[in-house]
């Protein structure tokens, strides 16, 4: 457990596919899986560019109007990470000759994977090898690799080959064999070449979505005696050699440097210049310069962004790493969105949720808020697959995909996809807190108000008012996959209802923006009346909300008969009878005591949670950070450690059993929701800036910051107290907060520190579904 680095002292060959994801690189643009430099053996190759996809079919056993035609998958593109290594002729495989020692470490302040080792060849001939590689945070389209050989006991002669490989093998992991075909070598060669004797440039096309991307690569090589470089080029790969003979004690280096680019648009010339621009670049900085660029980039982030722990150091170390990945999913994005898996690997086909909006960019916004902008204008440049969608449904406005890469609607089970309209009520609520929290009205006018204004029309549509005037939102699905096609879902009514208000606003601020989307007063208004008759159902005998109308009345789930080995539930009991027992995937309206949390009292929340609690079995990686938000808020401190636990360490201790495929990006982005949200109280409700810290009793310590209007605010939470300062701004600046409901104005230069009051008593007792309650943390 370090506090900055991730280390892997041995190497497990069974293990490969989870260290793989772990020890991803990416800036948003560039994603590399962490595989070994030799290219084998590996768990699953990958490198990314992000929504760099091809299209495959969507098999139905029976077809039904509005059902999306085909999918979207992201591919692994053209691969620059191996350099192989022959000693004497021997080529270096960790499964033969004796590996002596590996080691490998993320470092998470310098941005980098770097790896030692030892190896004797089966002939005895010994080697250390030391690698350093980067996806650069600068650079946007530089991957590096700094590779050093060292002899180690006597005269050595030394090959290595450097190379470009598209269309690599890749694993059997479909089930269906018509999309394993359809994504079988889906890069065609357009060009390939060799640019001097250090590197070479391939160019391809996808088969099906017509996409062209190119890579390149270059290298500087230094060997202490005579070395022979050369490189040679073919359709689908371009190896550059490099040969020597090295005395003991002798290193040679080689750094290699790797470009992409791709577009649905530019001309093959165009790419290969840009590429090509890209590797000179990178050159002209030299390894050092990438590094410390680097350094540098990082050291702005976690000035703005780090959480410190004293009393959890697992927790710490998980956190960091979490917001590591966070960053490297977006940073350079640039007009594009996150997927679920990040860069990472392909688990859900590369795949934007509704994860992206509701808990990555949540995250970001205080922290990074750059990318959300980037992220929002790339929804809004999918406007017009979303308002195509929204007419073929028979509805108006915007109709945003369940899950998609370039904006169309992938996904083919309709109830858990189509019928999911609350991420558009999610894109929303993200404009209307990327406002609040930079003050940007530019944006808001020129990006946020169209789509504003396109998901209210869309809920107006959708829903409807009832005999007695109420306003109602039938037949959907709400975060809770479990609980599909139903009426009035209370998250989605709760997220509607602001998404309609807000949108007026919106436009009211915008009048001329709003008159060029053909915003009337009268629609406004409807807007508004539809928002003030929101039906929002409750049960009067158990004084809860019911997470949808009739849920309370439904058929309890058999906990007790289920044993363990049987979650998650869905890929062992068929939907319909999951669907009408009362049984909770995620908890769905646990979310929305979160993110409309002043539409309740304190005490609907505490009865809302102690209610749902014992329904939820958490089958989503999306449900612990959630559970450990609303714990801390009514109470339930050592609960929420729990859950906080879960959400920080679902990928490095492997939770949920597939991180092979790729880290759970939105869950990472969760556990500082959880510890910023949970543990420091913080809410933006109606635009006001809130906290409410109480610490658990393992953590003495939490301390981060924020960005809010162009102020950094700092809390120093201990278990009694809490300290509120500004970081930047003028001497005079101000910023007027509430701490557990006191207003408190907080002055530059002038630390505040506020008394932290004590818990309310008399909580009622809170109990999970059997066998699914939290691991109990007990930190080390």
């Amino acid at each position: 457990m370090e506090p900055w680095a991730v280390r892997e002292k041995n190497l497990d060959l069974e293990q490969l596919a989870w260290s793989e994801s772990i020890f991803a690189l990416s800036n948003g643009h560039i994603g590399l899986r962490g595989n070994l430099d030799e290219g084998e053996p590996h768990g699953l190759p990958g490198t990314y560019l992000n929504s760099f996809y091809e299209l495959r079919p969507l098999p139905y056993a029976e077809a039904g109007y509005g059902f999306p035609e085909s999918g979207q998958s992201i591919i692994n593109v053209t691969n620059g990470k191996p350099i192989r290594l022959l000693v004497d002729d021997e080529p270096f495989d960790v499964r033969y000759g004796d590996l002596r020692c590996h080691d490998r470490v993320l470092d998470l302040r310098a941005g980098t994977l770097h790896r030692e080792l030892e190896w004797a060849s089966p002939a005895g001939d010994t080697v250390r090898v030391n690698s350093t590689r980067l996806v650069s945070f600068t650079h946007r389209a530089i991957a590096a690799i700094c590779y050093e050989v060292e002899a180690v006991d006597e005269t050595l002669r030394l090959i290595v080959q450097s190379e470009l490989v598209a269309n690599e093998q890749l694993p059997t992991t479909r089930a269906d064999p018509r999309v394993e075909k359809a994504l079988e070598a889906p890069l065609v060669s357009e060009e390939h070449l060799v640019t001097g004797n250090s590197g070479g440039l391939l160019v391809h096309q996808t088969r099906a979505s017509g996409l062209r991307m190119a890579a390149a690569m270059d290298h500087i090589v230094e060997c202490p005696g005579k070395v022979d470089v050369k490189t040679e080029a073919f359709p689908d790969w371009v190896r550059t050699t490099v040969a020597c003979v090295l005395k003991p004690g002798e290193k040679l280096r080689i750094v290699k440097m790797v470009g992409y680019g791709w577009s649905s648009r530019r001309s093959l010339p165009a790419l290969r210049d840009q590429v090509g621009a890209a590797i000179t670049s990178a050159r002209y900085a030299g390894w050092d310069g990438l590094c410390r660029e680097q350094r540098e980039y990082l050291d702005v982030f976690w000035d703005a962004s780090d959480v410190q722990l004293d009393g959890d150091p697992e927790i710490q170390q998980a956190v960091r790493l979490a917001l590591f990945h966070l960053l490297q999913s977006g940073a350079r994005s640039e007009n594009r969105s996150i997927p679920a898996k990040g860069l990472s690997g392909p688990g859900y086909d590369g795949h934007i949720f509704w994860d992206t909006e509701m808990f990555m960019l949540p995250a970001l916004t205080y922290t990074h808020p750059d990318v959300v902008a980037h992220v929002l204008r790339w929804r809004q440049s999918t406007l017009d697959l979303a308002r195509e969608r929204a007419q073929t449904l028979g509805l108006n406005g915007a109709a945003f995909p369940w899950r998609t890469v370039r904006g169309q609607e992938c996904s083919a089970y309709w109830p858990a996809g189509t019928a999911a309209f609350h991420n558009n009520a999610g894109i929303a609520s993200a404009v209307v807190r990327y406002v609040n929290a930079t003050g940007d009205l530019d944006f808001e006018r020129d990006t946020g108000l169209e789509l504003l204004v396109e998901t209210a029309r869309l809920w107006h549509s959708l829903g409807h008012h009832d005999r007695h005037g109420k306003f109602h939102i039938d037949g959907v699905t709400g975060p809770d996959e479990y609980t599909a096609v139903v009426n009035d879902n209370l998250y989605t009514n709760l997220m509607a209802q602001r998404n309609l208000v807000c949108a007026a606003d919106a436009a009211n601020r915008h009048p001329e923006k709003a008159a060029e989307l053909d915003v009337s007063e009268e629609e406004t208004k409807a807007w508004r009346v539809a928002a003030a008759a929101m039906h929002l159902p409750y049960d009067e005998e158990l004084r809860v909300h019911q997470q949808h109308g009739g849920f309370t009345r439904l058929q309890e789930w058999d906990f007790e008969n289920t044993p363990q080995e049987k979650y998650p539930l869905l890929l062992n009991f068929p939907y319909f009878d999951i669907y009408r027992k009362k049984v909770i995937k995620q908890p769905d309206l646990v979310l929305a005591l979160h993110w409309c949390g002043d539409s309740f009292t304190f005490e609907e929340k505490q009865r809302n949670f102690v209610h749902y609690e014992q329904f939820t079995v958490r089958d989503s990686s999306l449900s612990a950070c959630t559970l450990s938000v609303l714990a801390a808020e009514v109470g339930y401190l050592k609960l929420a450690h729990d859950y906080l636990a879960e959400a920080a360490l679902v990928d490095l201790h492997n939770l949920a059993g597939n991180t092979g495929d790729g880290l759970h990006v939105a869950a990472l982005a969760g556990s500082w929701l959880a510890l910023v949200c949970g543990f420091g109280g913080m809410r933006d409700h109606g635009g006001e800036l809130s906290f409410a810290p109480r610490l658990p009793e393992h953590l003495e310590r939490m301390e981060f910051s924020l960005l809010w209007r162009g102020l950094r605010i700092r809390l120093e939470v201990r278990p009694t107290e809490v300290t509120y300062s500004l970081r930047n701004g003028s001497h005079d600046s101000t910023l007027s907060i509430h701490h557990h409901g006191e207003l408190v104005t907080i002055t530059s230069g002038q630390p505040t520190v506020m008394q932290i009051p004590p818990l309310p008593q008399n909580r009622p007792p809170v109990h999970q579904p059997h066998g699914r309650a939290p691991v109990k943390r007990a930190p080390r």
